[in-house]
């Protein structure tokens, strides 16, 4: 069989934290008591009318002008009529032919190499309830606490490979809707969530049967469910069958999809423009304030870390993924005391360690540009070992202060002179015959036995880059 390739598309929903629901004044807010958020409206009560959340309409222009889209003025709304318990009107509201966003992209860093994802559209769209299965009555209870939610569905083109570009693609969604303010992307509240589509094809050949996958709440059962539907629709295709269009449900603790239906088509779905509703039509004004608010996106500063400054792309999303540490991260380089990588280490090391941890955001802790800056500066300089950098970063994490008054006050200084060096490396070499004669006959870890050996002789005040030199030479020469 010849080589199969695979082609990814994915559909994101990521919920608006307006404070209320795209058609009525119900609270948009998530842990309320079962149906108790809900009014005539959000319930799709009979002589019931909607009224469109202004709020919702210009966060998704937001969210366009972030994905390079194109904005349309004037939109509309359309009914998308399906049966399920959790839609009680059995139709959602939602864009079908002019959504409010068109085409665009979102470039993503692969391998230190720059793919660029195009995006079909954005639209809006009201969710759904929640069918909580009862399993001790066996049957299903409906919540219509997020009926009426505002949702944004990110569409993108087909132009995802592997479940690890999907992966990076939706980790740099989630960071520029938090980047924006428009989400706050917890996906155990089901804030942001994705449907899958995938299909396979050989090289050379026209795109093959794609299926969806539903039910995927999280970004690893993505990527677990993309690689599940690879493997199946390959194992097909290499046994002489066809791949069917279908959607099928992710079991992510069965590690399997499971048939739910033949695929829809759109006019399944019997799409007709919203009665209930007018147009939407954009002020260009808002528009134009909206677009000159967007700060540097985190697409664009992860591709700015890797391009300009040499970090790699894990270091680089680490802190783009953050507004605050990617702050933290500028400052430091716009002070120009010390290297782009030493501030990296630190902030992607002991500094998210601590705020993963912890909870805590950076403003929470004692560190600022300043001190963190004049800590790698000192450590450069061979002033603190790499261990007495910690020591002293912990203080500042969580006291504050000053650097050079810490590293004073815990005498930390390391000792560089080459006097002291050498007098000490000839004591170990004196102390420690095994190792010298392990060294000497080939086995060269020896020598970093004996540089702790030293380290711990001097009580860690010796300069241990000009100790293992000098260690390193007595034992070539001396002998």
């Amino acid at each position: 069989m010849a080589v199969v390739e695979p082609v990814i598309g994915l559909e994101v929903h990521a919920e608006l934290n307006t404070e209320s629901k795209l058609f009525c004044s119900c609270k948009n807010i998530f842990g309320a008591e079962p149906n108790t958020n809900v009014c005539p409206v959000c319930l799709g009560l009979p002589g019931t009318l909607p009224r469109l959340n202004r709020q919702a309409c210009y966060y998704a222009v937001k969210m366009g002008q972030a994905l390079n889209c194109e904005i349309n003025m004037i939109s509309r709304q359309d009914r998308k009529n399906y049966f399920y318990p959790d839609l009680p009107k059995a139709y959602q509201i939602s864009q079908a032919d002019i959504p409010v966003c068109g085409r665009g992209y979102l470039d993503i860093l692969v391998d230190k190499e720059i793919r660029r994802i195009g995006i079909t559209r954005i639209h809006i769209e009201e969710d759904a309830g929640k069918l909580l299965h009862d399993e001790a009555t066996g049957g299903t209870l409906c919540d219509y606490n997020r009926c009426g939610v505002p949702l944004i569905e990110i569409v993108t083109e087909p132009d995802l490979r592997s479940p690890a570009e999907a992966r990076i693609f939706l980790e740099t969604v989630r960071a520029v809707l938090r980047y924006i303010g428009i989400s706050d992307c917890k996906m155990q509240e089901g804030s942001i969530r994705c449907d899958v589509n995938v299909s396979v094809h050989e090289k050379g050949q026209p795109p093959g049967t794609r299926c969806e996958l539903k039910n995927v709440n999280s970004f690893s059962a993505a990527l677990r469910g993309i690689e599940y539907e690879i493997k199946r629709q390959t194992e097909i295709i290499a046994d002489g069958g066809s791949v069917e269009r279908e959607t099928r449900r992710w079991d992510d603790k069965k590690g399997v999809s499971i048939l739910m239906r033949s695929k829809e088509n759109a006019q399944d779905y019997r799409f007709f423009p919203e009665p209930d509703l007018g147009l939407i039509v954009l002020d260009p004004e808002a528009v134009r304030q909206s677009k000159s608010e967007l700060p540097e996106l985190p697409d664009k500063k992860m591709i700015r870390y890797v391009k300009e400054h040499g970090l790699n792309s894990s270091e680089a999303f680490i802190i783009a993924d953050s507004p605050e540490k990617a702050e933290l991260y500028d400052e430091c380089v716009s002070l120009e005391k010390c290297s782009c990588h030493s501030v990296a280490n630190r902030i992607v090391g002991e500094i998210t360690k601590y705020m993963n941890d912890t909870g805590r955001t950076i403003a929470e802790t004692g560190i600022t540009p300043e001190n963190l800056c004049e800590l790698c500066a000192a450590q450069e300089k061979g002033v603190i070992s790499s261990s007495g950098s910690k020591t002293v970063l912990d203080e500042l994490i969580i006291k504050g202060g000053n650097t050079e008054e810490i590293i004073n006050r815990l005498g930390l200084v390391q000792n560089s002179d080459t006097g002291f060096l050498s007098e000490l490396a000839g004591n170990i070499i004196a102390l420690n015959e095994k190792s010298v004669n392990d060294y000497r006959n080939g086995k060269t870890n020896a020598l970093g036995y004996l540089v702790g050996q030293a380290m711990k002789a001097s009580g860690g005040k010796a300069d241990p880059a000009k100790l293992r030199g000098i260690l390193e030479n007595k034992l070539k020469t001396e002998e």
